[in-house]
C-alpha cells in the first residue's frame, strides 16, 4: 500500500515560526507507526534554517495522525535536525521538559480574514460593537461561511485523532476559538500544531486566511485580542494540592514572570494591557474566576481543597505551544512537593 505522508515542521522565521509541509509517498505492507517513518531532508536555505552553501536539514518524524482530507494519507509532525542528527536551533520541541502526568488544555483563539479584514466586517469602518458575537448565533453575528469552516475543522480534527474538546465564536466579530486537551507537553503541543495546520489548509479552499496575531485590529480600537489561554494540571496538583503548595506555586510564577512572557508569544504588549479581559504584561496576579488576572483560579479548584487545574491567561494566539507548555512545567518543577520537601529535610537532618 502506497501512503501519502505529509511531513509537517516549523520553519526558522523569528519571532513566529510558520508551518511548512511536503508530501512523501512510501509503500508499506501495513499501516505505519511513527517508528516506521524515514527521516527526510529539505532545503533549509528556503525556510531560514540554513545557508545556501550548506542547505541540508533533516525531518525526524515524532507524531503521526490520519489525514482525513486525503486518501491513503497520514499527517506527520516532525522535528528539524541538523545534518549530524542533533536538534536544529529552531527546534523548540526537542529542548522542553515533558511529563505525561502534566495535562494541558490550550484555548486557541484566531480571526478568520478575507480581503484584509475579519469575516463580517464592512468594506469600511467597523460592524456593531462587541456584545452579541461571543457564542453568537445568526447571520448578523457569525455570517455564513465561518460556521461552515469551523464545523468542517471539527470533523477534520476528530477524524485525525486530535483531542479537540470544543469550539465557540469569540468576543469580536470574525473571531473563533478551539480547545485542545493533551497529556504531556509534547503530545498536547503536537496536537495544537496539527490542528492549526488543518485549519490553515482547510481555509485555502474558501479563499480565507487565518490570522493568529494577538491584536490584529490594533491597540487603538476597542476590540478584543486573541489569546491561547493555557490550562494546566500536574498529578500532584490534582491529587494532593493544598493551599500552601498553591501559594508556593504562585510565588514561583511571579518570580519567573519575565521568563514566561518571553515565550508566551510576540506582540503581547499590544494585548496584555489590563483591558479586554487581560492583566498588564508587567504585573503578575491571580484571582478566583477573574478573567482579568494572570492566573484564573476556577471555583472547582478551591472547592476541591486547592486541587485540580489552573488557567494561565497570558499566552497569546501566536505563541508556540511547545515553549509555553515547557516553560510552565519548568517553573512547576522549581516548587518542591511535600514529599520532596520532607526528603530534603531528612537528608539535611542526616547530614547534621
Amino acid at each position: 500500500m502506497k501512503v501519502k505522508l505529509e511531513y509537517i515542521w516549523l520553519d526558522g522565521y523569528d519571532p513566529v515560526p510558520n508551518l511548512r509541509s511536503k508530501t512523501k509517498i512510501v509503500e508499506f505492507a501495513e499501516a505505519p507507526t511513527v517508528e516506521d517513518l524515514p527521516v527526510w531532508g529539505f532545503d533549509g536555505s528556503s525556510t531560514r534554517q540554513a545557508e545556501g552553501s550548506n542547505s541540508d536539514c533533516l525531518l525526524q518524524p515524532v507524531a503521526i495522525f490520519p489525514d482525513p482530507a486525503r486518501t491513503n494519507a497520514m499527517l506527520v509532525m516532525c522535528e528539524v535536525l541538523l545534518p549530524d542528527g542533533t536538534p536544529h536551533p529552531s527546534n523548540s520541541r526537542a529542548t522542553i521538559p515533558d511529563d505525561p502526568g502534566t495535562w494541558f488544555g490550550f484555548e486557541q483563539e484566531y480571526f478568520l480574514y478575507r480581503d484584509g479584514a475579519p469575516l463580517g466586517f464592512p468594506r469600511e469602518g467597523f460592524p456593531a460593537p462587541q456584545g452579541e458575537y461571543y457564542t453568537g448565533v445568526g447571520f448578523k453575528n457569525v455570517g455564513d461561511v465561518a460556521r461552515e469552516i469551523v464545523e468542517a475543522h471539527i470533523d477534520l480534527c476528530l477524524e485525525a485523532g486530535i483531542n479537540l474538546e470544543g469550539i465557540n465564536a469569540e468576543v469580536a466579530k470574525g473571531q473563533w476559538e478551539f480547545q485542545i486537551f493533551g497529556k504531556g507537553s509534547k503530545q498536547a503541543a503536537d496536537e495544537v500544531w496539527i490542528a492549526r495546520y488543518l485549519l490553515l489548509r482547510l481555509c485555502e479552499t474558501y479563499g480565507v486566511d487565518v490570522n493568529f496575531h494577538p491584536k490584529p485590529l490594533g491597540m487603538e480600537h476597542d476590540w478584543n485580542g486573541s489569546g491561547m489561554h493555557t490550562n494546566f494540571s500536574t498529578e500532584y496538583l490534582r491529587e494532593v494540592g493544598g493551599e500552601d503548595y498553591f501559594l508556593a506555586l504562585m510565588d514561583a510564577f511571579d518570580t519567573y514572570k519575565d521568563e514566561h512572557i518571553a515565550v508566551y508569544g510576540p506582540d503581547n504588549h499590544m494585548r496584555l494591557t489590563g483591558l479586554h479581559e487581560t492583566q498588564a504584561m508587567d504585573t503578575f496576579n491571580y484571582g478566583l474566576a477573574d478573567r482579568g488576572a494572570s492566573i484564573r483560579i476556577p471555583h472547582s479548584f478551591i472547592n476541591s481543597g486547592y486541587r485540580g487545574y489552573l488557567e494561565d491567561r497570558r499566552p497569546n494566539s501566536l505563541g508556540d505551544p511547545y515553549q509555553i507548555a515547557g516553560r510552565i512545567l519548568q517553573t512547576i518543577e522549581t516548587v518542591p512537593t511535600e514529599a520532596a520537601a520532607a526528603a530534603e529535610r531528612l537528608a539535611e537532618s542526616a547530614a547534621a
